[in-house]
């Protein structure tokens, strides 16, 4: 019997799946990875209240496909829809959705330094009424100072009386309002 010459097989980059990943291709199952992620984010998207969800920056076509998603009942449907949506957000920048839920979830990183940021205020009111409300007044006017210094008496009596904090939870909400009305 002769033996066949063995045939060389070229030896091009593209080939190999290891030579893919050095080159900084995604592997598959990285891919896989973040569709899943993008429907996850996608299910998030869903479940986000209207209000929210209408203030975030999206394609209309994603919108409707979240809206729709929203309407069906039935598992299958429904399952099949959130495959859609995660199709369409492949298309997408999804850093800004990702931001929008996040945010509503409170764990951003920016909305976390913004609740902080309303907290060092809060206590700078308590320690230093005066420099507290010229600050506050300045970057928001027309605000409510009278409020304020009386949320803050409540808030010291509350301390001394040892009551529940009601008043001083009242003056981080008003700080809150006063930076969403205020921008």
């Amino acid at each position: 019997m002769e033996a066949y010459p063995q045939k060389k097989l070229p030896t091009d980059s593209s080939d190999s799946a290891v030579d893919g990943e050095q080159q900084g291709l995604p592997s598959k199952s990285q891919k896989k990875r973040e569709m899943a992620a993008l429907q996850i984010l996608g299910q998030a998207l869903v479940d986000m209240p209207a209000d929210r969800l209408a203030a975030v920056e999206m394609p209309e076509l994603l919108r409707g496909a979240i809206g729709d998603a929203r309407r069906f009942t039935k598992h299958e449907a429904r399952r099949r829809q959130m495959q859609y949506i995660g199709k369409l957000m492949r298309g997408v920048d999804a850093a800004p959705l990702r931001a929008a839920v996040d945010a509503l979830h409170g764990t951003s990183a920016a909305e976390a330094a913004h609740l902080h940021r309303l907290e060092r205020l809060r206590t700078r009111l308590l320690d230093d009424e005066a420099a507290a409300l010229e600050e506050i007044s300045l970057a928001h006017p027309g605000v409510d100072l009278q409020q304020l210094r009386q949320l803050r008496r409540n808030t010291l009596k509350e301390r001394e009386q040892n009551k529940p904090p009601r008043a001083y939870r009242e003056i981080f909400r008003v700080l809150r309002q006063l930076e969403k009305t205020h921008g």
